[in-house]
């Protein structure tokens, strides 16, 4: 059985990636992790060229990713939420997976459905409630992959949330920036330190319930191996 993870974070080695990755490694199955950092991943065109065959045309760096998510056993999709919302470079990725759906005759199509899934989902904001919303900032990337899980027929067995650091830690005028999300989060007279900067490390109840999604999902896919033998 394999596991495929995917981290949509554009940044290196942060949050994101090392959520989706203390998942993966709590399966004890063979896993493969893979950043769309630097990929190149248009959004669907719906040019519909994909109707026939289940093939998506627009040449990029998906086209590559297809046959990774359909042998997959299981997928552990990680992502962060910009602007209130799942960031656009695992939007694209995940539109992508209209491919796999169409039904044509009845007997084929729907490629991912049975597939077993898992989330990890960031947010610069924590458990800061989204303005409009009644749902945490680190909850709104995930609530969306879970929509795209669901219209897959990909079951989810959990969600894993942390915080992520906000740009402005770094952009260099996060301590005076009017809309900093260093005062927002942290106080009109935050100092940024290495202290109050966000990081995986920080946040042992998130890792300790990523270790627990990635024993969950082994043992669901035990489950179904077991039950088609």
């Amino acid at each position: 059985m394999k596991v495929l993870g995917i981290s949509g974070s554009p940044r290196k080695s942060q949050t994101t990636e090392g959520l989706v990755k203390t998942v993966l490694d709590a399966t004890g199955l063979e896993t493969e992790l893979i950043s769309l950092r630097n990929m190149t991943i248009n959004g669907c065109t719906c040019c519909l060229g994909c109707i026939e065959d289940n093939v998506c045309k627009v040449r990029d760096d998906y086209i590559p990713l297809m046959q990774k998510v359909l042998d997959a056993d299981a997928l552990v999709i990680g992502a962060p939420n910009y602007f209130g919302r799942l960031n656009a470079l695992t939007h694209a990725f995940l539109e992508r997976f209209y491919c796999f759906r169409h039904d044509k005759d009845g007997h084929g199509g729907m490629k991912l459905s049975g597939k077993i899934g898992a989330i990890a989902s960031v947010g610069g904001g924590g458990e800061w409630e989204m303005p409009g919303r009644d749902i945490k900032m680190y909850d709104i990337a995930g609530d969306d992959i879970k929509g795209f899980f669901d219209y897959n027929e990909i079951e989810c067995v959990g969600v894993v949330a942390a915080q992520g650091a906000v740009p402005c830690f770094s952009c260099g005028y996060g301590e005076a920036c009017r809309v900093s999300g260093v005062k927002k989060f942290f106080g009109e007279d935050a100092k940024i330190s290495p202290e109050i900067i966000p990081c995986l490390d920080k946040q042992p109840e998130a890792i300790d319930k990523a270790t627990s999604l990635g024993k969950t999902l082994r043992e669901r896919l035990d489950s179904n191996y077991n039950e088609n033998k």
